[in-house]
């Protein structure tokens, strides 16, 4: 397998399940940055703000910086602000796209919005998808951090934003526009960043319909993993499939 200058990683089912480390990415990772590289995680998890996330894989013993962490929160609150900088948004998510949004100096607001934005919530009630509902039908935009129906944890695969927002285009008959993998807009945003070629680059990651597609879908190498969402044997049945198969990260010798 080449070598690459930017080693970009999914997060839940790449690099842990949950809260529990995959200790062959981990140790993975580890060894990148030993040898001069600073690998990027490119995660469709809006929930998480990246010094969260930066906590959570370092306690995990993985050396890294907020700089180095590109979510589907960051990259919608990116989209928002350049092709609806005065819009008053109304939001759906936890503390990773508050924040993101916040940080754009976006105007955030309860009713009467001009976009609308949904990331996963996990105290998600019937009244804030009622609401949802009633803005997008008012002519809302409907934009989602994520298309993810389900993501991996230490219990098995649960519910995730592409689920809820499927329950929202249902209700509306109003498709989302989805940010987050596959869509390119997270590899690309670290491309034009830090200056790399789409040559220098590889997307890893356990999901085919996320991360595989998301490498594809942009023109970079790709590797899968086979230690989450989406087996070896499934994406083998694919018309389009990743550059390199790996059990897990143990087998990549660099």
């Amino acid at each position: 397998m080449k070598r690459y200058k930017a080693y970009c990683f999914d997060l839940d089912g790449t690099v842990y399940r949950g809260d529990e480390p995959i200790l062959e990415a981990v140790e993975f990772v580890n060894k990148l940055t030993r040898s001069g590289i600073n690998p990027f995680f490119v995660t469709n998890n809006a929930s998480k703000t990246p010094a969260q996330l930066l906590a959570k894989l370092t306690s995990y013993g993985i050396k890294t910086s907020e700089s180095q962490i590109m979510t589907s929160a960051i990259a919608a609150s990116l989209f928002i602000k350049e092709q609806h900088p005065d819009a008053r948004v109304y939001m759906i998510g936890e503390a990773g796209l508050h924040d993101a949004l916040v940080s754009q100096e976006l105007n955030l607001v309860e009713k009467d919005a001009d976009v609308f934005v949904m990331g996963i919530d996990r105290d998600i009630t019937y009244e804030k998808l009622a609401r949802a509902c009633v803005e997008v039908r008012n002519g809302a935009k409907f934009i989602a951090t994520n298309s993810d129906k389900v993501f991996p944890t230490e219990r098995g695969l649960i519910p995730g934003n592409g689920s809820f927002v499927a329950l929202i285009e249902a209700a509306t008959d109003v498709k989302a526009l989805y940010i987050g993998k596959p869509q390119p807009h997270l590899l690309e945003a670290i491309m034009v960043k830090h200056g790399f070629t789409k040559e220098e680059m590889v997307m890893i990651g356990d999901n085919y319909t996320t991360d595989i597609l998301a490498g594809i879908n942009f023109g970079i190498d790709t590797v899968h993993v086979n230690t989450g969402v989406t087996s070896a044997e499934q994406v083998k049945q694919e018309s389009a499939g990743p550059t390199y198969y790996l059990e897990d990260l143990s087998q990549w010798k660099i």
